[in-house]
């Protein structure tokens, strides 16, 4: 698929890497763009002239998409339509995006959001669709496709049914993270830009990755955590355990953060983002080898969605430091020191202080509590004993003839639960006595 990029700022001068990396992850071959600085025409994004010398370029390079880097009204779409050659096509960045999330998503969930998306991205120009229509004009090409009066309404309903599934995915989901919580397991997410390292990291911290010791205890974890130079290489979660003694920890890797999202593309996949809010900690990751300002940017946009409903600590982590000098690390640590104080500088791809950053986590993660239980010898009193010796860190165990002390340290929610199952032991065991 040839394509040519076309992107319109209000000034300054247009940088096009970033939809150029996106094209190139939906598997487009760029050809060429078509760039312009100036306020946007309200019926073609480009100025009339440009749009007409992007369409020669269409033509003259055999184009077979024209993606911009805008976001396209229908109309636009509609009129861009009519200047562009024969069935060449015209999608906007966030089209492009939908794209790339249809062709990642493997899990229902996924693919149910890629859906959810797509259909909040249709509704409007379903709507423009009727608007053209009763115009008497015919908008059957460029994505907007023929009227049809029914469209409208069936969108809304698709619209209904997913979300409703969705809810009860992550009813499901939720379940899992309490169940994982009450076993003794601290929960950590990976959060940050996409492409900034997340999934190499996640493997650099995993201690499981060909998962057969978790088989039995976690079925729904995945195989393998994908690490690869492309953007939306993760779009689902991606959960491994960690090696952080005596701590249980799991790690989840979450789809990536992109700029200048649209809300409806933000609403379509907040679900995902459900593993980071509720998280015991948050792993904010950063590309320190990008432009300084840049960086900045990532930081203030990440903290505004974490923020939002996250009450975990973040521990910013920057990555890649393998490709900065030690001179420009500590120019960025300096200039960032306000978002990202205290960060963790490592190098995912060659395990560069993982060490370090592990220690870290353990620090911020809740502290475990100390507890000594006597619990009465019954029928029942060694199953505890075992499980405490599975969620805990047990330091000691003395058996006596009618009772026995179990001293242990875990987190709070284990000691809780251990206290009352120890209560109803001293319970049966008064029954029956």
């Amino acid at each position: 698929m040839r394509a040519i990029i076309a992107k319109r700022v209000d000034s300054g001068v247009p940088d096009t890497s970033e939809i150029r990396d996106l094209a190139e992850a939906a598997g487009y071959t760029v050809v060429s763009e078509i760039t312009q600085s100036r306020t946007a025409d309200p019926a073609l994004q480009l100025g009339e002239g440009k749009a007409e010398e992007l369409a020669d370029e269409v033509a003259a390079a055999d184009a077979t998409t024209v993606i911009f880097d805008n976001r396209l009204g229908p109309y636009q779409t509609y009129n861009l339509g009519q200047l562009l050659p024969e069935g060449a096509e015209v999608i906007d960045r966030f089209t492009l995006i939908l794209e790339i999330f249809g062709q990642r998503a493997r899990t229902r969930k996924a693919q149910l959001q890629v859906e959810l998306a797509e259909l909040r991205y249709e509704l409007p120009r379903a709507e423009a669709k009727t608007s053209l229509a009763k115009r008497d004009e015919h908008p059957g090409f460029m994505g907007l496709g023929e009227y049809d009066e029914s469209r409208e309404r069936d969108i809304k309903d698709q619209i209904s049914r997913i979300k409703d599934e969705l809810e009860q995915i992550e009813q499901t989901e939720e379940h899992r993270r309490e169940r994982r919580r009450d076993s003794g397991f601290d929960l950590v997410a990976l959060a940050g830009y996409t492409n900034a390292g997340k999934s190499t990291l996640l493997r650099q911290l995993a201690d499981d990755l060909t998962v057969e010791e978790n088989e039995d205890l976690h079925p729904d974890l995945d195989a393998t955590a994908e690490s690869q130079d492309k953007l939306f290489t993760t779009l689902g979660t991606t959960t491994r355990r960690a090696a952080i003694e005596p701590r249980d920890v799991l790690v989840t890797d979450t789809v990536g953060f992109i700029s200048d999202l649209p809300h409806w593309l933000v609403e379509s996949f907040k679900s995902t983002l459900d593993s980071v809010y509720r998280a015991d900690l948050v792993l904010l990751v950063v590309d320190v080898s990008e432009p300084i300002d840049e960086i900045h940017e990532k930081l203030v946009t990440s903290h505004d969605t974490l923020y939002e409903r996250n009450e975990a600590p973040i521990v910013t982590v920057l990555n890649k430091i393998d490709r900065v000098d030690d001179e420009e690390l500590a120019e960025k640590r300096e200039a960032l020191s306000a978002l990202a104080p205290n960060p963790v500088a490592v190098s995912a791809h060659e395990g560069t202080n993982v060490d370090a950053l592990l220690e870290r986590i353990d620090r911020e993660l809740p502290d475990w509590e100390e507890e000594r239980l006597l619990l009465p010898m019954t029928d029942d009193t060694m199953s505890v004993v075992s499980w405490l010796h599975d969620n805990a860190n047990v330091e000691d165990v003395t058996y006596g003839d009618e009772d026995v002390v179990v001293s242990f340290e875990a987190r709070p929610a284990v000691v809780s639960q251990a206290r009352s199952r120890a209560s109803e032991l001293r319970t049966a065991a008064a029954e029956s006595a």
